[in-house]
């Protein structure tokens, strides 16, 4: 499925959207260039799974946990220098687990799963704001 966003706060609430429907053991993987609106997207899943807390930039943290109606972990892997990075800070052990999961830069890990949603965002023409966001299960 693919949609147009054309705000941030477009983009906010289309995550919003799609983390009313996320469930436990849900993994949503994150991919687009540096400043697409990755960020956004993962607040709006987290206000969607009832987190009402502030979810500052996770830039310079690999993981940050947020309890809701169900836990939910939002990774940023930017500044990860390979898959056994990682693994060896135990990452793992929070997918698929009891909470959902949203990674940004899965490409750093080199992560693949059999079972995810995979959400491509990317700058549409149109204007600065505007995102083309492609949603693949």
């Amino acid at each position: 499925m693919k949609y147009e966003t054309c705000s941030a706060e477009e983009t906010f609430s289309l995550g919003r959207a799609l983390g009313e429907h996320l469930r436990a053991g849900d993994i949503v993987l994150l991919h687009g260039d540096l400043g697409v609106g990755k960020s956004v997207l993962t607040r709006g899943l987290a206000r969607g799974c009832g987190i009402d807390e502030p979810m500052p930039s996770p830039t310079f943290t690999l993981m940050t946990a947020y309890k809701g109606r169900i836990p939910f972990y939002h990774f940023d892997l930017y500044r990860l220098e390979g898959p056994d990075e990682y693994f060896e800070a135990g990452l793992d052990e929070f997918i698929g687990g009891d909470g959902a999961a949203a990674i940004e830069w899965p490409e750093q890990a080199e992560l693949a799963f059999d079972q995810c949603l995979e959400v491509t965002i990317a700058r549409a023409p149109g204007g600065d704001d505007v995102r083309e966001v492609t949603i693949c299960p």
